[in-house]
């Protein structure tokens, strides 16, 4: 019988930890058949506080004879139903499901991956796009590892989100005269203003093993942790506000978007504002326009305050120090795009993303 071993430290908590053996076939009268494999002779164990003690042997009661195919969900329900009158210390049922998914390997770590950084060379919007839904689409399908990518703006661009009103969101005479093209991604949120060299945008390509059992607004952050730290070491007070944007003491620095595929990944990116034309901004963005109308540009320069303006450096030291800070907490190897993956994300850069019926699917 296999044995299987998963861990799951808690954040600011305690370590929780479950081995079992994991048995494929059963005697049914006299027959033997198969089925999803369930767990046997279950151990759970940590440095958690439980009390009282016979908690423990409840909490493991309902892991022994578990399907390994168990709902998220239904087997944190059937634990807490256990550890109800108990006090648990430094973990949670949800814990004890976590450790129960990665031992049998349908939630990770990030340790337990190895990452790649995809230089993509510099791109125009609709190939940016289209490169966000391939580099997410292989990983899901297991052709590619999970991927860091940082964006090279090749051109100005508006980019909205996936459910945003077109007409609502963009003054379309004044991206045509700015000579920003207009784009829609597939992940929701708020509408970008990039140009070149004035933003810090980077998408992250993992398995949605490693953010099993977290919602989407816990994941945001969950994410986003190592981002956090490098800001830090540049001497930015960087914290997260929920749901989803990335700020310091002096305003918003940026904000982040995500979109879970069905086939098994997760494409989460950020962009950061690193020397935004506030006046450029709101003359294009008509959100931004409204919700500035009686504070004037230089409000909005606050607004989402440029990282140029709280380091100092230069846009290229800044991502620098963020890859640095990712390859000291989970590695990288660097890898540039390959002659395939190109020739995919073109393709759907000259169809769906240059289609006008997908820029105007919400009017």
């Amino acid at each position: 019988m296999e044995r299987v071993h998963g861990e799951r430290k808690v954040p600011g908590g305690k370590l929780v930890v479950v081995d079992a053996g994991l048995e494929t076939d059963f005697e049914i009268d006299g027959e033997v058949r198969g089925g999803p494999a369930r767990l046997r002779d279950v151990v759970l164990s940590g440095d958690f506080f439980l009390e009282p003690d016979d908690a423990l042997p409840r909490l493991t009661a309902v892991l022994e004879d578990a399907a390994v195919d168990v709902p998220f969900d239904a087997l944190t329900q059937e634990l807490e139903k256990a550890a109800d009158g108990a006090a648990l210390i430094g973990f949670a049922p949800r814990d004890v499901t976590l450790a129960v998914m990665r031992a049998v390997g349908r939630a990770s770590t990030w340790e337990d991956h190895a990452f790649e950084l995809l230089d993509a060379g510099y791109q125009g919007p609709r190939m940016q796009m289209a490169l966000d839904e391939v580099l997410a689409r292989q990983v899901a399908e297991g052709r590619r590892r999970p991927t860091l990518r940082f964006w090279d703006w090749a051109a100005g661009s508006v980019i909205i989100g996936s459910f945003q009103s077109l007409r609502n969101e963009v003054d379309r005479d004044a991206a045509d005269r700015h000579g920003l093209e207009v784009v829609r991604r597939i992940t929701g949120g708020g509408a970008m203003f990039v140009e070149p060299g004035n933003a810090i945008t980077y998408s992250l390509y993992v398995p949605d093993t490693l953010v099993a059992g977290q919602s989407f607004a816990a994941s945001y952050e969950f994410l986003d942790q190592w981002v956090l730290r490098a800001l830090r070491t540049l001497g930015i007070d960087a914290t997260y506000a929920p749901l989803n944007d990335i700020a310091s003491p002096q305003g918003k620095i940026g904000g982040a978007a995500q979109k879970r595929l069905a086939a098994g990944a997760v494409l989460h990116h950020v962009t950061m504002s690193y020397d935004i034309d506030a006046q450029k901004m709101l003359e294009v963005l008509r959100i931004g326009r409204e919700k500035m109308s009686d504070k004037g540009t230089k409000s909005a320069a606050k607004r989402v305050d440029p990282l140029r303006s709280q380091t100092g450096m230069a846009r290229e030291e800044i991502i620098d120090a963020l890859v640095a800070e990712f390859e000291r907490s989970y590695g990288l190897a660097r890898v540039t795009l390959d002659d395939a993956t190109r020739a995919e994300a073109q393709e759907l850069a000259d169809t769906k993303y240059a289609d006008p019926e997908w820029t105007a699917r919400v009017p």
